[in-house]
């Protein structure tokens, strides 16, 4: 498994594991857990949820999913905005641990900037360090204006991710973004990276993947990670497609395959709003 560093010297994958709508469906939870147990055994160890999450069913899944294993597991969870105030953020810190059935958090993110202000953040981000109840946190959906605002923030700077969407169809954080994360030697995280489905039903893409000896999910994610500083997390209820996914990593993209791609889905040519779901 390849890996990436956060700013404090951790290693993580590059390559993890989405939990957006996993839980929600009871009759899929056996194969749920047992396709996140399966991506763990591979070494998909970097698990990404939230509270949000189906109003905390995917954290739920999750903890039952993760039992027995919580030392193989760099544990990612987000904070809803308006619960991103000191106070409030230690009862969802704790109300997350409980559902995850674990002490502590590897990494816990604000999911998106709210009316909070961001010194408030990291002061709540703060304390549950001190509490021991999360080892690092980062921010999720952070466009670069509200980044460089959190840089001036006392304590900002210790800020080890920021999750954002990502994706061939949505390359916008190339233009300012992505390079200041990198000059920071901040990871970006990236989410969704088949644009929920849509890269795979698209056809340049898949006439890409199958002259290649690919599939559309490979190429998306191979894509992903010949990016340096950038993790990816997609998601995936089913064993089989987990595999699939995995094997991404067997795919290294040589620069031609890459200025191939580069024609398909064109870089930013200049800056732009920062995509979201």
């Amino acid at each position: 498994m390849n890996t990436t560093l956060l700013p404090c010297g951790q290693k993580v994958p590059t390559l993890g594991q989405g939990t957006w709508n996993i839980g929600d469906d009871p009759s899929a939870r056996k194969e749920e857990i047992a396709t996140i147990q399966h991506g763990i055994a591979l070494g998909l160890t970097l698990v990404d949820t939230a509270e949000m999450y189906g109003d905390g069913r995917s954290e739920s899944l999750v903890g039952e999913a993760i039992a027995g294993r919580r030392g193989d597991v760099f544990l990612v969870s987000k904070v809803y905005p308006h619960n991103a105030s000191p106070a409030a953020m230690r009862k969802s810190c704790e109300a997350s641990l409980r559902r995850l059935r674990v002490d502590a958090l590897d990494l816990y993110l604000l999911h998106w900037q709210g009316d909070v202000p961001l010194e408030q953040t990291v002061q709540g981000f703060e304390a549950l360090q001190r509490a021991g109840k999360i080892r690092h946190w980062g921010v999720s959906n952070l466009d670069i204006d509200a980044m460089q605002r959190l840089w001036r923030v006392p304590g900002g700077d210790a800020c080890q991710a920021n999750q954002v969407l990502y994706n061939l169809g949505e390359r916008g954080i190339e233009w300012d973004l992505l390079p200041w994360l990198r000059d920071r030697g901040l990871p970006a995280m990236a989410y969704s990276p088949f644009d929920q489905g849509r890269l795979l039903r698209n056809r340049a893409l898949s006439g890409f993947a199958r002259d290649h000896g690919m599939t559309a999910s490979q190429v998306a994610l191979a894509w992903l990670l010949a990016h340096d500083g950038v993790i990816a997390i997609p998601k995936t209820g089913h064993r089989k497609r987990l595999e699939e996914n995995t094997k991404a990593l067997a795919h290294a993209l040589s620069a031609a395959q890459l200025k191939s791609l580069d024609a398909l889905f064109a870089p930013p040519t200049g800056p732009s709003p920062l995509a979201m779901l």
